[in-house]
């Protein structure tokens, strides 16, 4: 087989694979398409082994999240891109083994920060208390 014939070969598939409507093995995933062995999950694009997680797309083993993409093994993450075995954050981008964060980027191994910078636990949950009321809704 020539580089041009795979390429086009690897292409087609990719293409078919994306275009899967179908959720298999899914248990009552309600507007979801494309998702694997997931339950409970809503408005969900290409999830694999995901629970009660709403608006996420592309993400393996996450369970309570919402409106996140490209996650890892999270849990109650929200509105988060490209994250890993991270829980409770929120809005925070590229964190690995994370805990408690919101809005920070890059962070691994880190809880109870904000915007990268750490603070004590109180701190913390009065802080995002506060920026979520000034944020609004999203």
């Amino acid at each position: 087989m020539r580089a041009d014939e795979f390429e086009r070969a690897l292409a087609e598939l990719r293409r078919r694979h994306a275009s899967l409507p179908d959720n298999r093995d899914c248990v009552q995933c309600a507007s979801s398409a494309s998702c694997v062995a997931c339950t409970f999950c809503t408005d969900c694009r290409t999830l694999v082994r995901c629970h009660y997680c709403t608006r996420c797309e592309r993400s393996i083993d996450c369970t309570h999240c919402r409106g996140s993409v490209d996650l890892l093994g999270c849990s109650h993450c929200a509105d988060c891109e490209r994250c890993a075995q991270s829980a409770y954050l929120e809005r925070c981008f590229d964190c690995r083994d994370c805990r408690y964060c919101f809005g920070s980027v890059g962070l691994s191994g880190r809880e109870f920060c904000i915007l990268n910078e750490p603070c004590a636990r109180g701190e913390y949950f009065r802080r995002t208390a506060e920026l979520r009321r000034a944020l609004g809704p999203r």
